[in-house]
């Protein structure tokens, strides 16, 4: 996948909401199991480990925000 692909899925994450997120990373869990290219596997691979990391990273805000209104 190239640079662009990349830029354009950092930007999707950045600005969409949880349900998105976690439809798309079931929809790629799906490919990923009928992709038989190893490169492409290798691609869906990463995004999803993106898409981990941000649902990750808004959890722990909410957990941190959470916490200092306490």
């Amino acid at each position: 996948m190239n640079k662009d692909f990349w830029k354009t899925l950092y930007c999707w994450l950045d600005t969409a909401s949880l349900a998105d997120i976690d439809t798309k990373q079931q929809l790629v869990c799906e490919l990923l199991g009928t992709a038989q290219d190893p490169d492409l596997q290798a691609d869906m691979q990463r995004i999803l480990r993106h898409m981990t990391e941000e649902l990750s990273t808004r959890a722990d805000l909410a957990r941190s925000s959470a916490l200092s209104l306490a």
